[in-house]
């Protein structure tokens, strides 16, 4: 699967069933609800809501390394972080080395209100800022 299709796919199942905004990856459910790291993650790794890591209701921690060992939904995850207007935060994972943490960029992008806002942005905003994401894929970028 490739990235550009990845990210339209989660457009179109937030679309359908919504999006996670609480505790943890994912609420369970009927269609159980997913955070936007967690969405990629499941339609890079092809599962069904039957697979769906048991992590995601329960434990960020195992959520968190579970997402980062998926090359699928991190070229997805970062791509959407590079559309966003802000930069990803860095995460220190030895003394005096930092890396640029993209889950937590993009789930708190989409579960927080922005600035000057008292809700998060919309299903629909969420929606076309992955579509915008997966147009910046598809369309050769210049340099300037």
């Amino acid at each position: 699967m490739n990235t550009p299709y990845t990210l339209r796919k989660m457009a179109e199942v937030i679309d359908l069933n919504g999006l996670h905004r609480g505790d943890q990856f994912a609420a369970p459910g009927i269609l159980p609800r997913l955070d936007i790291s967690a969405l990629a993650y499941v339609l890079a790794e092809r599962l069904t809501p039957d697979r769906y890591p048991r992590e995601f209701f329960t434990d960020e921690c195992a959520s968190l390394r579970l997402i980062e060992a998926s090359a699928g939904a991190m070229t997805a995850i970062r791509a959407l972080s590079d559309a966003l207007d802000s930069e990803p935060c860095e995460t220190e994972i030895a003394p005096g080395h930092s890396v640029p943490d993209y889950i937590e960029h993009v789930s708190n992008w989409a579960a927080t209100p922005g600035l000057f806002s008292t809700t998060p942005p919309s299903n629909s905003e969420v929606i076309g800022r992955i579509l915008r994401a997966a147009d910046n894929l598809d369309t050769p970028q210049t340099a300037a």
